[in-house]
């Protein structure tokens, strides 16, 4: 089985989410557990240099930390956010393995329910950069985002609360509006294209199909992991 490396801490809470995903599926389908590489980063830093726009400070250590993890021995890359894909081609030129794209994962499982509008909750970094939704798009889905005063909501309230392990039932009474929302104008299912959402909104709680990016994003890494290699 392949070693899967991950840039993790952002946040940790999401990170430990993937590591339990990671390690359910790898038990389930070969009964070991998940061999991974996790480098952490630090949530605070990287999350001053989005809201000041510092790109290069942060493509750097992105870069820096990616590098670090093929050294250790990981055959391919996850980066555990959704928001910091934004960077994922840099990213991607500086090692020579393979960085697994969160929404290519996403959007192989939705179109795999026939879905063609999907609604799209994220960091306003992730809902207002054309990275994530024209991905999307490339595979054949329109996507739906909430309005912007929902979208600056969402983002303080991931920022602030989610990512600090506040999770509290009137934010899911006001992120299940959101949804409802978004299922008025058209949505046929609900992409949580931010790794701590999950924490919170989970299939219970909405009328239509959910796709949480972390358990994707996983069973991506896992079905990489236990590819054979070919023989030459």
């Amino acid at each position: 089985m392949k070693t899967i490396g991950m840039i993790g801490g952002l946040s940790w809470e999401s990170t430990s989410l993937y590591s339990t995903y990671l390690n359910e599926f790898a038990q389930k389908a070969c009964s070991h557990c998940a061999p991974l590489v996790i480098q952490g980063m630090d949530f605070t830093e990287v999350t001053h240099w989005l809201e000041r726009g510092d790109d290069e400070s942060l493509t750097t250590a992105l870069i820096e930390t990616a590098q670090q993890v093929e050294e250790m021995g990981a055959d391919c890359l996850l980066l555990c956010s959704n928001t910091v894909h934004i960077f994922a081609n840099e990213v991607a030129e500086a090692i020579s393995i393979p960085l697994l794209h969160i929404s290519d994962a996403s959007a192989e499982a939705i179109r795999m329910q026939s879905i063609n509008k999907i609604g799209v909750l994220g960091t306003k970094h992730t809902l207002k950069k054309d990275f994530y939704l024209e991905k999307l798009e490339s595979h054949g889905l329109q996507a739906l985002c909430p309005s912007s005063e929902e979208c600056t909501w969402m983002h303080n309230i991931i920022m602030n609360e989610l990512s600090q392990g506040i999770l509290s039932p009137k934010t899911k009474a006001d992120f299940q509006n959101i949804i409802q929302n978004l299922i008025v104008q058209g949505a046929e299912g609900i992409l949580l294209a931010c790794t701590e959402i999950p924490l919170l909104i989970t299939q219970e709680d909405v009328s239509v199909p959910l796709f949480d990016t972390a358990y994707l994003h996983a069973q991506q890494a896992i079905s990489f992991a236990l590819q054979k290699e070919a023989v030459t």
